[in-house]
């Protein structure tokens, strides 16, 4: 069983930036493929970022440029900076695992978090 638990969500104006954490509970993180999802009020969720355990990533075009995921696999935790917010960016973030790396690009993953919400508003 893993645990995720997310953090860093919070309210930010255009432009800004913020950095999405996600604690990862269990022995074995290294292993996993870690991704950021996310699902805006009256929409399906959809991916943000994944990277794998040896630090392929994949990003949705429309955050391209702007977000980065990376992985501390000392600390148990993947993070999603977020650069050059926009009003669209706002949604409730989730953090997902998988020891596959294609369910976690798939949202299919086993293992999912909470979620937090990010806010882009002036």
């Amino acid at each position: 069983q893993v645990q995720l638990v997310e953090s860093g969500g919070g309210l930010v104006q255009p432009g800004g930036s913020l950095r999405l954490s996600c604690a990862a509970s269990g022995s074995r993180f290294s292993i996993y493929a870690m991704g950021w999802y996310r699902q805006a009020p009256g929409k399906q969720r959809e991916l943000v970022a994944v990277i794998g355990s040896g630090g392929t990533t994949n990003y949705a075009d429309s955050v391209k440029g702007r977000f980065t995921i990376s992985r501390d696999n000392a600390k148990n935790t993947v993070y999603l900076q977020m650069n050059s917010l926009k009003p669209e960016d706002t949604a409730v973030y989730y953090c997902n695992a998988d020891s596959a790396y294609y369910r976690v690009l798939r949202g299919i993953s086993d293992y999912w978090g909470q979620g937090t919400q990010v806010t882009v508003s002036s």
